[in-house]
């Protein structure tokens, strides 16, 4: 993978890679345990197929590898992404935290036990399991690594990069009882090291840092996408940096000031050890390009540079981390690789990442390459090959492409054409996920890119960086300038009490589609790549075009706040009815209802709702507001009751009371208890077209207990 800008041409130096011994070892491991295995396909590098092979890894030498787990319950994961991106549906803007997406969608502790324990039963040392419970990583020796994986790793050379690197020579596989539980593996080759591609749109003398800059300022990009007119300037928003290098602060200082810019300090957060910026490498220029583009458009927004080792498992393991961690609203990524190049379960790995961001409400903006529509040009499979890249290609981001703009004398937009050389095509990995309408592209997969902005180095961007003021291009720096729209556009949503754009595609092609298209963006209409030509609305170069921002965010301010008055998508609408996050939100409830003691088992998992129970007077409470849409013609609360009681007799001392709004549903009693659970079902299709709080309270007398214990609380609609 590598950067896509453009800036100073400089000779492609290769990072530092695992020593790779070019002659014949002392045997590997070559096989596996007798158990029966089942192989895992897309998890041999596509580079193999083209290198020389010219021995065998060192038997004894060190791999890290990183395993990949399934997520839980696809489907219900694919229609709450829909409908939390989908104004007017209930779960619309109703974002998961960190916990509540692994409850509900992550691996559990038993796959993670369950995975450890074979890596160390092969003598692999597990180093660290990611938050989200997705990804286990280990090391051991190449013996060791090969008999876990059923491979065999060789050292080969790319005669197109010409570059040594090593690769399991066929797909590696693992027990059949893993099979259920593991996505993938990574870290069986070290060939997809990103490279950086810097040069400027001509040979020129670099500036001084008192000279004044050449090149685009913040005050004509701003001007050109009315970013200066939407009211905001990121204030409360915070904007991560997924970098493979590292920066300078001075130089961010010097671009601050030469333009009068002032926000939050930028730190770094550090993947797997990697901090970069004492000594930044050849990336330097796409980190510094990255936040001062940021700056420009969002002064006041933080940023976080996220610093990972520049290799699949670094880059795995930084958007576990950023998920995890949760502390953004919006990832800006200019790093990038040419699909057919890179191992497809590594691309899966990554994507399911950006599957809990987009359930988080986080927002994704990926360079779509600066290769055109052939992008692997400067890769393995070479310009032959029509490509895109990834991961601008994933479902779960925005591709971001690239333009020529011209600026007027006053700043204003003037002018707008497709760059020559903007990434953009068909995905050959990923499905055409169901938001992605109105392209006029027939087929099945992904098309990329969505959106656009200036990108070509012709008209590129003003950059301090290494000390001195360059002219920078590429989609690189259009990632970053629609990053800073999406958190002006998340101050703009606080401001009045609307959700943060997160997953930004849906929404985005949704005003595309509408009959505001003309006023909310720049439909780029002449220029192409090598395969694609711009044309009117969507295309492959340019995607829908840049943004017109004040008037895209009043369109994506302007509804969803109310359920629809027609229409309804079949759904299940309560957040945590299983109560497995440990938490009671977004419940709220009296202290101590949400328990996981073993007094009361629950029905499913380790958590369930246990109200009352104290034999003494006492009232608790549990509630949870959502909206039914006006056109469900079925609304169903189900829910697992087991009541508990020292009571006798057929007397009401203590009672359970569900209420939807004001109206009593139903009324439970120490007279219903029951050895086990039993499924309760209440109609609420009358609520159709309401926001509804649904609420039990649990009353006990002054002796005696009752324990009214909750569990699986779901509100199917259809």
């Amino acid at each position: 993978m590598r950067p896509r800008s453009l800036a100073l041409a400089a000779a492609i130096a290769v990072l530092p890679l695992t020593a790779v011994s070019l002659g014949v070892s002392t045997a590997q491991a070559a096989t596996p345990n007798a158990t029966p295995r089942v192989a895992l396909p897309n998890t041999v590098n596509p580079a193999v197929a083209h290198s020389e092979k010219k021995g065998d890894v060192p038997a004894a030498q060190q791999i890290a590898v990183s395993v990949s787990l399934k997520l839980r319950d696809a489907d219900a994961l694919d229609r709450f992404l829909t409908a939390v991106a989908t104004p007017g549906t209930p779960e619309y803007g109703h974002y998961l935290t960190p916990e509540q997406f692994t409850a509900r969608f992550g691996p559990t502790q038993a796959a993670v036990d369950q995975v450890r324990t074979y890596l160390a039963q092969q003598g692999l040392t597990v180093t660290e399991v990611s938050a989200n419970r997705q990804v286990v990583n280990a090391h051991g020796t190449a013996a060791q690594v090969s008999q876990a994986f059923g491979t065999h790793e060789s050292s080969y050379l790319d005669p197109q990069l010409q570059r040594a690197f090593f690769a399991n020579d066929a797909a590696a596989s693992i027990p059949s009882d893993l099979a259920a539980v593991v996505q993938g593996i990574s870290g069986l080759d070290n060939h997809a090291v990103r490279k950086n591609r810097l040069a400027t749109p001509k040979a020129v003398t670099p500036n001084t840092a008192s000279a004044t800059p050449s090149g685009m300022a913040p005050a004509q990009y701003t001007g050109a996408y009315n970013l200066n007119k939407t009211g905001a300037d990121g204030t409360g928003t915070t904007v991560a940096l997924w970098e493979f290098d590292g920066y300078q602060s001075s130089n961010l200082t010097t671009y601050d000031s030469q333009y009068g810019l002032s926000g939050p300090a930028v730190s770094t957060v550090s993947v797997d050890g990697a901090n970069y910026d004492s000594a930044p490498g050849q990336g330097q220029g796409e980190v510094e390009l990255d936040s001062e583009i940021v700056r420009g458009a969002a002064p006041k927004a933080t940023q976080l540079v996220y610093e990972a080792p520049n290799s699949d498992q670094g880059e795995i393991d930084m958007a576990n981390k950023i998920v995890a961690d949760n502390r953004v609203s919006v990832i800006s990524i200019s790093w990038g690789s040419c699909e057919p190049d890179t191992t497809a379960s590594s691309m899966t790995a990554v994507d399911n990442a950006f599957k809990q961001a987009a359930a988080q409400g986080i927002s994704i903006f990926s360079a779509s390459g600066d290769d055109g529509s052939r992008d692997c040009t400067r890769s393995t499979s070479g310009s032959s090959v029509k490509a895109v890249d990834f991961p601008a290609s994933s479902p779960h981001q925005t591709g971001v492409g690239g333009t020529n703009l011209k600026v007027s004398s006053g700043n204003a937009y003037s002018s707008e054409s497709a760059w020559s050389t903007a990434g953009g095509g068909v995905s050959t990995v990923f499905a055409k996920p169901s938001w992605q309408t109105g392209t006029g592209v027939s087929g099945t997969m992904r098309t990329v890119p969505d959106v656009s902005s200036n990108a070509d180095p012709a008209s590129g961007f003003a950059i301090y960086t290494a000390g001195a003021w360059q002219v920078y291009g590429g989609t690189s720096a259009a990632a970053p300038l629609w990053s800073g729209y999406a958190a002006q556009f998340n101050q703009k949503a606080k401001a009045v009490g609307q959700p943060v754009l997160g997953e930004a595609s849906p929404r985005l092609y949704s005003v595309a589609n509408s009959s505001g298209y003309g006023s909310t963006f720049h439909d780029v209409t002449t220029g192409a790549n090598q395969d694609f030509s711009a044309k009117a609305g969507y295309d492959q170069v340019t995607g829908w075009g840049s943004p017109v921002a004040d008037a895209l965010t009043t369109a994506l301010l302007g509804g969803g706040t109310t359920p629809p008055s027609g229409g309804c998508t079949a759904a299940q609408l309560i957040t945590n009815g299983g109560f497995e996050t440990g938490t009671a939100s977004p419940w709220t409830t009296s202290s101590g209802v949400v328990d996981n003691s073993s007094s009361q088992a629950a029905h499913s998992g380790s958590w369930k709702a246990w109200m009352n129970g104290y034999g003494s007077a006492h009232t608790d409470t549990m509630s949870q507001t959502v909206s039914i849409p006006a056109g469900c013609t079925s609304a169903k609360l189900t829910f697992w009751l087991h009541i508990d009681t020292a009571e006798t007799g057929t007397t009401a001392y203590d009672k359970l009371t569900v209420q939807a709004n004001s109206t009593t549903l139903a009324t439970y009693s120490n007279a219903n208890a029951a050895a086990g659970y039993v499924q309760r079902t209440l109609d609420l299709t009358s609520f159709a077209g309401q926001t509804v709080t649904i609420k039990f309270t649990g009353t006990e007398d002054s002796s005696l207990q009752t324990s009214f214990v909750i569990d699986d609380v779901a509100l199917n609609v259809n």
